[in-house]
């Protein structure tokens, strides 16, 4: 291919999702796995991601461990129950940090993206990255990856407009990615 090629011309062998805001319901720290609430087609959106063979993942920040809100075990135990809700995940990457630990993982970081392409074998080009802010979709630029905003009431307008794909819901998100390089 030319070098002139989009950054995003390789096949695409992985999506995958911030949890909060994206894939569930955001509950703010959320540590209590009933509160887990899928948005409507996250299951479907996913299940035929996995029917056609794509790896998919979840990457997800979690400063309330940094904070002393929630525990580590309590994390898992609601990522249990998403995986539960919406099936099995071929990765799960959570940055515990906090705002000011200065570490590689947290989003706008993209150190959970390409570990996450690292356990996966792929490269980062290979993925897309699908989720509900500005910090998710810097993420998945400074990684190489491909990033698909579905803004929630939460997203601020300039997040959307530095956006460079954005769609109205997951289904979209996909159904955009399902076509090929922007």
């Amino acid at each position: 291919m030319a070098s002139n090629a989009s950054p995003h011309a390789s096949a695409l062998k992985a999506v995958l999702f911030d949890r909060d805001g994206t894939l569930v319901v955001d509950v703010p720290y959320n540590g209590d796995p009933q509160k887990v609430r899928p948005f409507p087609g996250a299951r479907k959106v996913l299940d035929e991601l996995r029917r056609r063979g794509l790896a998919t993942g979840v990457l997800s920040n979690q400063s309330g461990i940094a904070r002393g809100i929630l525990t580590p075990d309590e994390v898992d135990s609601v990522n249990a129950r998403v995986e539960d809700l919406l099936g099995p995940f071929d990765v799960w990457e959570v940055c515990p940090h906090g705002d000011g630990d200065g570490c590689g993982c947290r989003k706008p970081a993209p150190g959970m993206i390409r570990s996450a392409c690292s356990r996966l074998g792929i490269d980062a080009s290979e993925a897309a990255f699908i989720g509900d802010i500005g910090t998710d979709m810097e993420a998945a630029r400074a990684a190489g990856a491909r990033g698909v905003l579905v803004p929630t009431a939460l997203t601020r307008d300039e997040e959307v407009a530095a956006a460079s794909e954005v769609a109205v819901d997951l289904e979209q998100a996909v159904a955009l990615l399902l076509r090929g390089p922007a």
